[in-house]
């Protein structure tokens, strides 16, 4: 199809639009509404696909069957937009994990294990023939964790740019991901508030169908986050993540059997982890915000991976799918700013103003 006779479908199909919009009630209006512009863009890239666009730079340079052509003959070149699309879902899962089990890195329970293993083998652990003296044996054992403290720090490192530890020459670090991932938290946050505010003003939850919340605003970080993730966790970062991932579960459910309990006197594993943390790793970690964090973080960035953030999605429909998130959201920012690097967090409104780069001047 031509560059002309793609334009003049373009502006017929604008008026067709109107007209058939104008004469809908407008309870329908919204049906068909995303169904016309899907077939709108299905029409550009099957009239481009089947009217030899392979050729239409060949006709305009002057080396196709035909010569040179006027610019109005030459075919529509249809450019699929796919920027979006090109994110590899499984290294965002991945990323995901490392999140959750970063926290608890944090929390100490790897080190706490290690402690653990210690007192058994010097004997300050009056333990013997439970099921957690069996559990620290069959670590001693099989050491089944195989990518070590160095490893894990890296991958911190090169997905989240957290930590000290020195990225190796060459790889991606994610520069960028603290501030975009508060910033989609405090995106959703601010969305959320902006639709109760709405409510409250308006005396119920809907008003032609249009919440007052920013949807572009979650969606650009959102997809600015997928981006400098998926780029960053190349390598061995699912293997990392899986592996370690089997280690934590199996941690954590040795830190709550009875024997290692009642050497502590302790009632659960984090009591365990707590007790050993003051006595012999200098100090708790924020086991509760760091656990919220682990289990909030990982919600949102799983969402995030199985979210296109398509540009021209129904407003209600992204509110529904976005819901569940605004808890996570919430409850995240309320656990990081109990936290020793989150206490200069100035508030959801002013960080998300110098996000998007405008006067962040209230406080």
């Amino acid at each position: 199809m031509s560059f002309q006779t793609t334009e003049t479908i373009q502006r017929l199909w604008a008026n067709f639009l109107r007209e058939q919009l104008s004469s809908m009630p407008p309870e329908e209006r919204q049906q068909y509404e995303q169904q016309l512009e899907d077939r709108f863009g299905e029409l550009l890239k099957n009239a481009a696909n089947g009217s030899g666009a392979p050729d239409g730079f060949l006709d305009l340079i002057g080396f196709g069957g035909k010569g040179p052509v006027p610019f109005e003959n030459v075919s529509y070149p249809y450019i699929q937009p796919d920027f979006d699309d090109s994110v590899v879902p499984s290294q965002l899962h991945a990323a995901a994990e490392l999140y959750y089990i970063y926290q608890h890195e944090r929390m100490k329970v790897f080190q706490v294990v290690q402690v653990l293993q210690r007192l058994f083998r010097e004997g300050r652990m009056r333990i013997q023939r439970g099921p957690g003296a069996r559990g620290l044996y069959l670590l001693e054992k099989w050491k089944p964790l195989r990518y070590g403290l160095r490893d894990r720090m890296i991958a911190y490192r090169r997905a989240f740019n957290y930590g000290n530890a020195q990225a190796p020459a060459g790889a991606i670090v994610n520069q960028q991901f603290h501030r975009q991932f508060v910033g989609f938290m405090v995106a959703v946050s601010q969305y959320f508030r902006d639709l109760l505010i709405g409510e409250v003003i308006r005396g119920g939850p809907l008003i032609e169908q249009r919440p007052f919340g920013s949807i572009g605003t979650v969606q650009r970080i959102g997809l600015d986050l997928r981006y400098a993730l998926d780029r960053s966790t190349y390598g061995n970062i699912l293997a990392l993540t899986v592996e370690t991932g089997h280690y934590l579960h199996s941690v954590l459910e040795l830190l709550d059997t009875p024997d290692i309990k009642k050497a502590f006197d302790a009632n659960t594993k984090w009591d365990v982890i707590e007790i050993v943390s003051n006595r012999y790793l200098g100090g708790i970690a924020e086991p509760s915000q760091r656990a919220k964090m682990a289990e909030s973080g990982r919600r949102i960035l799983q969402f995030m991976a199985d979210n296109d953030f398509k540009t021209a999605i129904d407003p209600i429909l992204f509110q529904s799918e976005l819901r569940p998130m605004g808890g996570h959201a919430e409850a995240w920012i309320a656990a990081y700013r109990m936290t020793p690097e989150g206490r200069g967090f100035s508030g959801v409104t002013p960080a998300l103003k110098r996000m998007i780069g405008t006067n962040s001047a209230l406080r």
